[in-house]
């Protein structure tokens, strides 16, 4: 008999990498060959920073690693620098992920904005370091800027569409361990 738990978890795992693969699957068709002026967010990173802070057992840190590698192959960044800079902050959200249930959706939107802000001026400043060409400052501030404007979205469409919602505190599951 297949654990209820573990088949939900299972399942959540399998979405979060469907819909990472549908959104590199987007971002990779050539809709348009005028290049853009302004960039869209990051929603892989969006989806991840959301279902690590929702719930974190769903997304495990090797399903980030392997989503985000084959995302930096795909995307023809450095193999493995943004990867490592998200599953640190990731790491960190995840570490604090108790801590911030039952904040308000306005800090947390603030924590996540600062987090985002730091992965991309250490992936910046890395990549300034190691003469690795990169766009300008200008298209990184504001797909920094976009991704953390789409955040909110992103936690609707988690929570309205796939009921992906924060546990919270003292909540257990069905088999009474802690959340």
């Amino acid at each position: 008999m297949v654990d209820p738990i573990a088949a939900s978890r299972f399942g959540y795992r399998l979405l979060y990498a469907g819909l990472a693969a549908l959104v590199v699957f987007v971002r990779i068709l050539p809709l348009n060959a005028v290049p853009v002026r302004f960039p869209g967010p990051d929603l892989i990173l969006c989806l991840t920073l959301v279902w690590v802070l929702r719930r974190p057992d769903y997304v495990p840190a090797l399903l980030i690693a392997g989503v985000l590698l084959l995302d930096d192959l795909l995307a023809m960044r450095p193999p493995g620098l943004w990867t490592l800079i998200v599953l640190l902050g990731t790491e960190y959200l995840r570490s604090r992920e108790a801590t911030l249930r039952g904040i308000p959706f306005a800090l947390e939107w603030l924590i996540v904005g600062v987090v985002i802000a730091v992965m991309t001026i250490v992936n910046a400043v890395l990549l300034a370091l190691f003469l690795i060409p990169q766009a300008g400052t200008s298209l990184i501030v504001l797909q920094a800027l976009a991704t953390i404007a789409a955040y909110p979205l992103v936690v609707a469409a988690t929570h309205f569409v796939f009921r992906l919602r924060k546990a919270a505190p003292g909540e257990v599951d069905a088999l009474g361990h802690r959340l």
